[in-house]
Parts: structure tokens; C-alpha cells; sequence
């Protein structure tokens, strides 16, 4: 079995800082793909940024210039370092990775259970 845990959510006052981080843990023989994603009151859930096991990023528009994703294979963790905060930013983002288990031919996705982020000030 596969865990994310995310962390480093909290309440930042508009154009702050904070920085999420989410750790995969458990029977992982390797990680494709990890993202982040958010969902605000009353709105679906939204891609924020996705990370390659190479490195390769894609960000939604919203955040270009703003946001920034990185991860740490040796450690599987990833980060999303968001600068510029907006009211807008404000939602439960999660964080997602493509794992494979020492036992699997595929790579299956697994969730983290979501850190709050509130912009206000």
C-alpha cells in the first residue's frame, strides 16, 4: 500500500508565500508522474501543476509565474512553492502520483487526503 501525506497548508495574507510539500510512502519501487491539484468551495477540481519523473512541468494558467513545482525522487516528495498569493488561490489542494509497487506491472494513482490553503487577510 501507497500513501501521500501533504503538509504546509495554512492561512497567508494576500501576495504571501507558502510551500506544500507531499511524501509518498510505503511499497514504492517507482514514481511517474506527481501533481498537485486544488479544489475551491463550490468548484470542481483543477489541475495546478504536474511533474515528470524527468522533471518536465505544466502548470495551469492561473499560477504561471507564480507557482512552482519540484520534487525529490530520493525522498518521493513533492513540493509546490506558491508565491504571489491571491484570494483566488484559496482551496484544498491535494497531491496525486503515479506509483509502482514492487508487486505491480502498472503504475497505479494514488491522493493525498488534502492540505487547506486560505488567502485572506
Amino acid at each position: 500500500q501507497v500513501q501521500l501525506v501533504e503538509s504546509g497548508g495554512g492561512l497567508v495574507q494576500p501576495g504571501g508565500s507558502l510551500r506544500l510539500s507531499c511524501a509518498a510512502s510505503g511499497s514504492i519501487f517507482s514514481i511517474n508522474a506527481m501533481g498537485w491539484y486544488r479544489q475551491a468551495p463550490g468548484k470542481e477540481r483543477e489541475l495546478v501543476a504536474r511533474i515528470t519523473s524527468g522533471g518536465t512541468t505544466n502548470y495551469a494558467d492561473s499560477v504561471k509565474g507564480r507557482f512552482a513545482i519540484s520534487r525529490d525522487n530520493a525522498k518521493n516528495t513533492v513540493y509546490l512553492q506558491m508565491n504571489s498569493l491571491k484570494p483566488e488561490d484559496t482551496a484544498v489542494y491535494s497531491c496525486n502520483a503515479d506509483v509502482r509497487g514492487y508487486s505491480d506491472i502498472y503504475y497505479y494513482r494514488y491522493w493525498g487526503q488534502g492540505t487547506r490553503v486560505t488567502v485572506s487577510s
